[in-house]
């Protein structure tokens, strides 16, 4: 059998259990002829969409490719759920609560193998891996740019060395149609989101990693947004609760992780997510909302638990990669450079689809 992740035994007694956050860390694959994805679908799964027999964890190598849902097994009879997110109650205790995310964030980190590169944008999530791991931090950007200055900043206060992987307009017009071919998406913010990832991935593939650690999930599971803090009144979540817009939330990973896998494994890198454990997950899904997010603080449990970094870091508000990176901006710069301006309806779509058929 071909397999992501864990064991077929471990993935069988999951699904024997019906236990969604068992300890398999994720899983894609082939289970006593089902194709299986786990809870939050950390691995991308596709299938032939009319024959479920072809299958790959490519969807390059299929014809109609259709994504297997995190959380079910498909076979010719169809797709079934396995496992359902969790929705436990919160823990009523906030210092056992932050003490529970600690263990959790640092026996995950700790147990990622073989000291793997780190995508460091210098905000905490990032922090965490490189105060705790040893591999090379890489930081990717256009000069001048937020992450590149944040990135040297923390590397100093953690007494690391960061390398700069400074971003060009070549490097977007030649991104722009690998990622198109190697996700299938051609949504210019996916595009926007997906660049810098496989643009620092690159540059570790040529200091001969294979291993890209980041700090994905983070933002999700522990109340990273706008939209959750400002829950129920923001229109961008239907939760009436801030826990119940960090679920909401959580729910949108498995799309993220399938753009951002295929992303990175078409770099050539196999990507590391410690903050996206099980053991992690279930201890964000316990925390009450006053631990996730305010109006004026987010990610409140997760800056708490991790005393480990200095205080400077543990503080620091974070640009989405898109934006810190200052990749959106010189993307639509491009745009209309290469005569799609913003009055036009589309104009990011249409210079993709200018960039794609120019590249073919």
């Amino acid at each position: 059998m071909v397999t992501d992740g864990a064991s077929t035994e471990a993935v069988r007694t999951a699904m024997e259990r019906g236990d969604a956050l068992s300890g398999i860390d994720g899983f894609a694959g082939e289970v006593d002829g089902r194709l299986v994805r786990d809870v939050l679908g950390r691995y991308p799964l596709f299938s032939e969409a009319d024959d479920p027999t072809a299958w790959s964890f490519d969807p390059r190598d299929l014809a109609d490719p259709d994504p297997v849902p995190a959380g079910h097994a498909r076979d010719v009879r169809g797709d079934e759920a396995l496992w359902t997110l969790p929705d436990p109650a919160p823990c009523d205790d906030g210092d056992r609560a932050i003490d529970t995310v600690r263990d959790a964030v640092v026996a995950s980190v700790d147990a990622a193998d073989g000291d793997p590169a780190i995508a460091f944008s210098g905000g905490i999530d990032s922090s965490i891996l490189a105060a705790r791991l040893d591999g090379s931090l890489y930081v990717g950007g256009f000069e001048g740019s937020h992450d590149v200055d944040a990135a040297r900043s923390a590397a100093a206060a953690l007494g690391r060395d960061v390398r700069v992987v400074e971003f060009t307009h070549a490097d977007i017009e030649r991104g722009i149609p690998a990622l198109v071919e190697a996700t299938g998406r051609t949504n210019p913010m996916d595009l926007q989101i997906a660049l810098p990832l496989y643009l620092v991935a690159e540059a570790a593939v040529a200091d001969g990693h294979d291993r890209l650690a980041l700090g994905q999930g983070a933002d999700e599971l522990f109340g990273g947004y706008a939209k959750i803090a400002n829950a129920p009144g923001d229109h961008r979540v239907a939760a009436e609760t801030v826990r119940g817009a960090a679920h909401e939330t959580i729910d949108s990973l498995p799309r993220q992780l399938e753009r951002d896998v295929l992303a990175l494994r078409a770099a050539g890198v196999e990507p590391v997510v410690p903050l996206l454990s099980d053991r992690v997950i279930d201890a964000a899904l316990r925390l009450p909302g006053e631990l996730l997010a305010t109006g004026d603080e987010r990610k409140i449990a997760l800056r708490r638990a991790c005393d480990f970094l200095p205080e400077e870091i543990r503080h620091r508000d974070k640009k989405a990669v898109q934006y810190g990176s200052l990749l959106a901006r010189e993307f639509d710069r491009l745009a209309r450079q290469a005569g799609f301006k913003r009055r036009m309806d589309n104009h990011l779509e249409r210079y993709v689809e200018s960039v794609v058929s120019d590249d073919g």
